[in-house]
């Protein structure tokens, strides 16, 4: 029998929707194909963060981590729980989440952050895709076009 899902709750939020189990699935198959492609004999299945604790894909851990993570945007975030159960979308950068182990990451992966039950000790960590700087450069863009479409809307205008 499927256990019900726990509440989560997301820093700053709000949560915008919940990804449905086939949602959370492929962006795990995506994220696993940036970040996570030489996983073996590192219990990948336990945590997906281990790639980055076991130095399998370039990271940075620690306050390093979190200074970069504060960095980078997005028009929305992907937000999605390390037992592969369970994920949402929330358009403000997440800090915090109720989930234990989590991941973040634009919709295009140009790059993740792993929070960690083991915080300050193994994380957070935070990698950049091998194709950053296009796919932050489209996330830049989308920022600056939402922004525009708000502040357009905030005047009465369309």
């Amino acid at each position: 029998m499927k256990r019900k899902p726990a509440a989560v709750s997301v820093t700053p939020g709000p949560i915008e929707r919940f990804l449905s189990a086939s949602e959370v699935e492929a962006h795990i198959e995506r994220w696993m194909v940036s970040f996570g492609t030489d996983g073996t004999g590192i219990h990948i299945e336990q945590f997906l963060w281990h790639v980055f604790s076991y130095k399998r894909f370039p990271s940075t851990s620690r306050s390093e981590a979190v200074a970069q993570y504060e960095q980078h945007v997005a028009a929305e975030f992907v937000v999605i729980s390390n037992d592969r159960e369970a994920g949402l979308i929330t358009k403000k950068r997440p800090i915090a989440c109720s989930w234990q182990d989590w991941l973040v990451f634009p919709s295009n992966l140009a790059w993740t952050m792993a929070f960690t039950h083991e915080d300050e000790w193994l994380g957070p960590y935070f990698a950049k895709s091998t194709m950053f700087e296009s796919l932050d450069a489209e996330n830049r863009k989308a920022v600056r076009k939402a922004s525009e479409a708000e502040q357009a809307r905030s005047k009465g205008w369309g």
